[in-house]
């Protein structure tokens, strides 16, 4: 496989995942980063990482405190 190639198929395997992530948030916004790892088939600090990533790029804000709070999506 090229370099080109396995950097196409990351960034399809990252939007997918962002996808089930955004998917579980809207659906449930209070879920947990350990319940969303379970869906995902990620570990906690994957999730968290992404999490972080979509804070980043305008997609996620989080409302309340880490424990308790809720995440909102941005349309």
């Amino acid at each position: 496989m090229t370099n080109k190639t396995g950097e196409k198929t990351r960034e399809k395997t990252r939007e997918k995942t962002r996808d089930k992530i955004l998917r579980a948030i809207k659906a449930a916004p209070t879920i947990s980063t350990a319940k969303l790892a379970v869906m995902t088939g990620l570990t906690t600090k994957g999730i968290e990482w992404n999490l972080k990533k979509m804070k980043a790029d305008g997609l996620l804000k989080r409302i309340g405190p880490a424990k308790g709070g809720r995440w909102e999506v941005i349309q």
